[in-house]
């Protein structure tokens, strides 16, 4: 096996993979998958439920609308399998191009499809449909995003590298959100449940082809070359992960538990909680929304840089500490109704999950061989979904009907306990060499 780190490799600044490119290419791709994926966040708090569900009380719709949320968090470890393997197996490229054509398809049908009004329960049936297609599509994107840089990334810059695919998250919400916001100034609540909330997904169709047209421009990361001129790749790698490397995969799981529930519940919930118990007009919440995440985009580069200087695990103790600390402040302050006590819960809660996110760009790379790199952090962070995310927003809305938000505040302190357990047995991966 090569000695020579490729982490230590310059990119070349003329070739294909100049550091630009691999650094737009790697944003692009997880701004536009995630702006898909939380378009149907928003709608499930805000429409799907009296689209798709209209019999039953207002909590029953809200239940059932974020049951089809969650759908897309068990399809996302399938998509991790499946696109893992190829991406283990014949490169990072190709998968990624796949990865983001399975999304904005799914993506795009969704606005399509009729209401239940029309076709009957079809209708829930096809969004169920589309919605795992989603989650097939965003399971195979982050792994081979955060593979793409930082498996280019020079030495000692994996962290800064890194960060760029967990600014798609932010940058994704904000076109999602944003758009929402615009289609709820301008439109009556009659014409956007009819046809307005269609509009995002429909949007997806054109960053999707902005996003293959940058993807297919790169070339094969430096790491994956040389693991095939070593003749190191595996034939099914799941099995390789799961019988060799099936603790780093459990441990990178429930780090990433944290980064989920804080983001989550300070969106999706606290969005269908404003808005239908606390009474906040839903352009009033959604413009909050969109001023909390810019939070969260100014934390990511930061704990980005402080993980590269400090290490990985510092700063996720820090961050995970204090978003334990997060979950008493939700019932005084989203319990309140108050607009700048609710704006200062979701800066704090979405600042915190770019605090913890950050780090997990470098991080779950670095807990894997390059021959089982993308589908071992592809799994490790969707199956931090599921713990984290598939039903977050459901356990939220039974734990506020039942306890009132200071349960809620709980689970999140406790998920964030769960991926604290998780930090402190895993290695620090700051100076592993990614060969």
């Amino acid at each position: 096996m090569s000695t020579s780190p490729i982490s230590a490799a310059q990119p070349n600044s003329t070739g294909q993979n100049s550091s630009a490119r691999i650094i737009f290419a790697s944003f692009i791709g997880t701004a536009i998958e995630f702006y898909d994926f939380y378009v149907y966040a928003t709608a499930a708090a805000l429409v799907i439920g009296p689209v798709f569900f209209p019999h039953g009380s207002a909590t029953a719709q809200a239940l059932s609308a974020f049951v089809t949320f969650g759908i897309a968090f068990v399809a996302r470890p399938i998509g991790s399998f499946l696109f893992g393997h190829f991406g283990d197996r014949i490169g990072r490229k190709s998968t990624l191009v796949a990865s983001l054509l399975v999304m904005g398809v799914s993506t795009t049908l969704i606005g399509f499809v009729p209401g239940y009004d029309s076709i009957g329960s079809l209708a829930p049936i096809l969004l169920c449909i589309l919605r795992f297609g989603q989650g097939i599509g965003l399971g195979g994107e982050w792994g081979g995003a955060a593979l793409l840089a930082t498996e280019n990334a020079p030495a000692g810059k994996r962290g800064w590298f890194g960060m760029f695919p967990q600014l798609g998250p932010s940058i994704g919400f904000l076109a999602s959100n944003g758009l929402f916001f615009a289609l709820a100034l301008s439109l009556s609540d009659e014409q956007f449940r009819s046809w307005g909330w269609r509009v995002p997904f429909l949007v997806s169709a054109v960053l999707v082809a902005l996003g293959l047209y940058v993807r297919l421009k790169i070339a094969e990361t430096p790491a994956f070359q040389a693991a095939i001129e070593r003749k190191e790749r595996v034939k099914v790698p799941i099995a390789t992960l799961l019988s060799q490397h099936g603790l780093p995969t459990l441990l990178g799981a429930l780090a990433m538990v944290v980064c989920y529930t804080l983001f989550y519940n300070a969106t999706t919930f606290s969005l269908s909680y404003g808005v239908s118990v606390l009474h906040i007009p839903r352009p009033t919440f959604l413009g909050m929304l969109c001023i909390a995440v810019v939070f969260m985009a100014l934390a990511t580069p930061l704990s980005a840089w402080a993980s590269d200087r400090y290490g990985r695990k510092p700063v996720l103790i820090v961050g995970i500490v204090a978003a334990i600390l997060s979950g008493f402040t939700m019932a005084p302050l989203l319990g309140s109704g108050q607009t700048p006590l609710v704006l200062l819960f979701l800066v704090i809660e979405l600042f915190l999950m770019g605090v913890t996110f950050a780090p997990m760009g470098a991080l779950l790379p670095e807990l894997f061989p390059t021959h089982v790199r993308y589908t071992g952090a592809g799994v490790s962070y969707n199956l931090g979904g599921i713990l984290g995310a598939s039903v977050a927003p459901y356990i939220a809305q039974v734990l506020a009907a039942h306890g009132g938000l200071s349960w809620v505040g709980a689970y999140v302190s406790i998920a964030a306990a769960v991926s604290m357990i998780g930090v402190l047995c895993m290695r620090e991966t700051r100076d592993a060499q990614l060969m």
